[in-house]
């Protein structure tokens, strides 16, 4: 009995830590909300480049979506940090979710024309791109806010989580929905859950900067660039992401990996594989809120994907290419992790949004960049030799970045001065919010 009790004990502690949840309700809101939307934005995910696939026959044509989408995200993704700290979080969320809606229903709209026009695909993916860059920054720095400080790993796993449920369904689902349904049927899904997420999105409590906002300018951009460049952590985290998705992300030639392996069938799955990777590491991530040194997590798991998909490239049976797809999600998941642990727990919440700003350039330029390498070089080496030697490229890339910036190896979020002041400041304004409800409280009760 005893042994059975401990083996359960062991068990219970790699489930998924749910503490966040608890203890949040905009939190709950946000992890709700973004589940439906990530489901409706696969749909679209996929959809998109089999249409430019279907109008075209390129790989080029696919993989110059990223080159399209890559000044924008540039330039939106650093405006909306500095937005992020110097407006209201929730109006930004809500208001850059309707436009997101808006350009969905563009895409249904040429999907149902007799004739689709090519030209539209590429304004959207833009215009995509470009309130991606407006929102991230303020979603990304609002987690710091509504989550305590200890329970941020937590909150990280759980958001990974998400992802990856969305991940699995949505391009699992747009497979057979193009293929039997079409392209317009997969962009009204698309439409439909971005409505039902502005509807969630109103309910969320309001977000103001921490400190007296200011108009977003460049001198504000400069002073968030500056401080991420005086941090070593910070910089490994963003170069070694920027390099894993760079070298190693191929998603975007996927349709013709699938057609030189003779299993069209299996497109859908090569998009999900990664994702199902990535929710079994979700559903075990438990111990993950016990352990301090994230920035091991982020060099690890960046290599685990290079080799992986350097395997995936290398074997020519398409069901080791999903196992090796499948490891690879893993990884990434594992060094994303480090990454949103490492940020939310240094960054002060005064320059979370300039920062949040930055790190979307990390995370959505290197695939971005990436779609455009690996069109490029599948169209002048073939498919498979362009998805493995990015993954040695990857690997080595990863290795060297490690051995230049050795702090980020040597984190540990109990002794670094960083994330000892960031928990000293969250603590500092849940003393202040708890008063200030103390007071309202006052204010209400009655007199005598």
């Amino acid at each position: 009995m005893t042994s059975r009790s401990s083996l359960a004990t062991r068990l219970a502690a790699l489930l998924p830590d749910l503490s966040p949840w608890r203890s949040s309700a905009d939190f709950r809101l946000l992890w709700v909300q973004g589940l439906v939307t990530y489901f409706g934005s696969f749909m679209a995910l996929i959809a998109l480049p089999l249409q430019i696939k279907d109008l075209t026959g390129s790989p080029l044509a696919v993989g110059a979506m990223g080159a399209v989408e890559l000044v924008p995200l540039v330039i939106c993704g650093l405006y909306g940090g500095a937005l992020a700290d110097s407006a209201d979080r929730r109006k930004i969320i809500l208001a850059t979710e309707a436009g997101l809606g808006l350009l969905a229903l563009v895409l249904l709209v040429n999907a149902a024309l007799p004739d689709p026009l090519l030209w539209p695909l590429y304004l959207v993916a833009g215009g995509v791109s470009a309130l991606a860059g407006l929102q991230r920054p303020a979603l990304d720095s609002l987690m710091a806010r509504i989550v305590p400080h200890e329970q941020l790993p937590a909150a990280a796993a759980l958001n990974a989580l998400r992802w990856q449920a969305g991940a699995i369904m949505g391009p699992a689902l747009a497979g057979l929905v193009v293929a039997y349904a079409g392209h317009a049927t997969a962009y009204s899904v698309t439409v439909v859950t971005f409505a039902v997420s502005v509807l969630m999105c109103r309910r969320l409590a309001p977000a103001p900067p921490a400190e007296k906002g200011q108009k977003p300018s460049l001198r504000g951009i400069v002073e968030g660039a500056r401080y991420a460049w005086s941090r070593p952590v910070l910089l490994g985290t963003y170069a070694i992401d920027m390099a894993a998705m760079f070298f190693a992300f191929p998603n975007t030639i996927f349709p013709f990996l699938a057609d030189e392996l003779d299993a069209e069938w299996s497109l859908g799955l090569m998009y999900a594989a990664g994702s199902v990777g990535s929710l079994a590491l979700g559903l075990t991530s438990g111990w993950t809120s016990r352990v301090r040194r994230h920035g091991l997590f982020v060099v690890f798991g960046a290599a685990v994907w290079g080799t992986a998909i350097a395997a995936a490239g290398w074997f020519g049976n398409v069901w080791l290419v999903l196992v090796c797809l499948g490891f690879a999600g893993a990884g990434d998941m594992l060094s994303g992790l480090g990454r949103s642990t490492i940020w939310n727990q240094t960054i002060p919440e005064e320059l979370r949004g300039r920062l949040a700003g930055i790190e979307v350039l990390s995370y959505s330029a290197g695939p971005q960049l990436g779609q455009v390498r690996a069109g490029g070089m599948a169209g002048w080496t073939g498919t498979r030799p362009a998805i493995w030697t990015g993954g040695v490229a990857c690997v080595a890339s990863v290795a060297l970045l490690a051995a230049a910036l050795p702090k980020l190896l040597t984190y540990d979020s109990a002794t670094d001065e960083d994330a000892l002041r960031r928990r000293a400041q969250g603590a500092r304004h849940a003393r202040e919010a708890d008063g200030a409800q103390g007071a309202e409280g006052l204010d209400a009760a009655p007199a005598g």
